[in-house]
């Protein structure tokens, strides 16, 4: 067969990023395609996919055990044996390679991290505001967060095939690399310390946006240097992530231009 043809019935849903079944799921890690999680039907015991969940772990995706409920409600075929694989649209880059990117520019590097941000919608407007600001890159944690799937791609507008995105084990060590690196990081907080428009940005830089429903985790905002927190005039006591970030995005860019100028 014609493997850029597949057929309706082979498992793999190619305008979801879904591929349901073992085998298809198999051949999907066998061939090094990127997925970022794996679901499978909570109490089994089977080998099967005892050995998907192991190479699946190897290969750097999340695997979560889950009722089968919930794979019954993802799966398109209805034949998904008890597993379920959601395919990365693009490959992941390091965090050299974000902070080479900035090197290549002549720039000071400016890059985005997201702590737990859950929602797909979320992180695909954070990535497209990051992209069209100048970061140089975004970085996300492997678990309990929103991997680069299609439903983030669609959401930034394409923004994941031109800006770096790195998917790291522990964002409190990638902060320690950034720093390791000269940037400065800045956390986001409503009981910030230093307010937005009083921060200055000008440096090497990186943003830390917190998720969507307790913010920062507790030892991330620890190992941050500043937690700036954004005005508010009115009764609301928070924004979503997603504008929140692209307040503080901008005010980097700001900045960075008038020093330029």
């Amino acid at each position: 067969m014609d493997p850029y043809h597949r057929r309706e019935d082979d498992g793999e849903d190619e305008s979801s990023g879904i591929i349901e079944g073992r085998n298809a799921v198999i051949e999907a890690l066998r061939a090094g395609r990127a997925i970022d999680k794996i679901y499978i039907a909570k109490g089994e015991t089977d080998s099967t996919l005892g050995h998907i969940a192991s190479k699946g772990r190897s290969a750097g995706a999340v695997v979560v055990e889950t009722d089968r409920r919930k794979l019954d409600q993802m799966s398109r075929t209805k034949a998904h044996q008890g597993v379920i694989a959601v395919a990365s649209v693009t490959e992941y880059a390091t965090i050299q390679q974000i902070l080479a990117a900035a090197e290549d520019k002549g720039e000071e590097p400016f890059v985005i991290l997201c702590d737990e941000i859950s929602d797909p919608h979320n992180l695909g407007a954070i990535i497209r505001t990051a992209e069209a600001a100048g970061a140089h890159g975004v970085i996300i944690p492997k678990r309990r967060s929103a991997g680069i799937t299609p439903v983030v791609e669609k959401t930034s507008a394409g923004a994941v095939f031109h800006l770096p995105v790195a998917r790291v084990p522990n964002l409190v060590s990638a902060i320690r690399e950034l720093k390791d690196a000269g940037l400065w990081i800045y956390g986001s907080a409503a009981d910030g310390e230093s307010p937005l428009w009083d921060t200055g940005f000008t440096g090497p830089a990186a943003l830390v946006i917190g998720s969507e429903g307790s913010g920062m985790s507790r030892l991330v905002r620890e190992a941050c240097d500043f937690i700036v927190s954004i005005p508010m005039a009115g009764k609301v006591g928070s924004l979503n992530a997603s504008v929140s970030a692209a307040l503080l995005i901008y005010e980097v860019m700001r900045q960075r231009r008038s020093k330029s100028v």
